[in-house]
């Protein structure tokens, strides 16, 4: 029994918009995953930044350290190679064996280190990395503030 031209046009034509929806589908989705992920990303990293907020200064509390040794121990399981390495540079610097701390290799870590993360998460508007520069804030001491 031949089939007719119809049906036959018909029965590919069904076809083909269950593969185009199926396609369609698992293309959306994935780039939902991929958004959720640089979202969760983004998230813990701002942790790690804002932990950072808590040691910067003169005589940062044991809170404030244990917070920032949390986010960077959680950083490996997120982090992208680039972000680890800079990280672990970062440490290597700040880190109270360390005699020759000089303020300017700090910068440079520190902005290496965002420079990695912006790149991992991909912040629209990141500059070439020679270009990229980063220095952290103090909040003032009593001494500074006045009060």
């Amino acid at each position: 029994m031949a089939m007719d031209t119809t049906v036959v046009v018909s029965v590919i034509a069904a076809a083909s918009s269950v593969i185009v929806t199926a396609v369609s589908f698992y293309l959306t989705k994935k780039k939902e995953r991929e958004a959720d992920w640089r979202k969760y990303k983004y998230e813990q990293y701002k942790e790690l930044l804002l932990s950072m907020s808590e040691v910067t200064g003169i005589n940062p509390t044991l809170e404030g350290r244990r917070g920032f040794a949390k986010a960077c121990n959680s950083l490996h399981l997120i982090g992208s190679t680039g972000v680890l390495v800079a990280l672990h540079h970062l440490q290597d610097e700040i880190k109270g064996l360390n005699t020759n701390k000089s303020v300017a290799k700090h910068d440079a870590l520190l902005s290496k280190l965002i420079w990695e993360i912006r790149k991992d998460i991909n912040i629209p508007g990141t500059p070439e990395v020679n270009e990229f520069s980063v220095h952290l804030v103090a909040a003032p001491t009593i001494n500074e503030s006045g009060r």
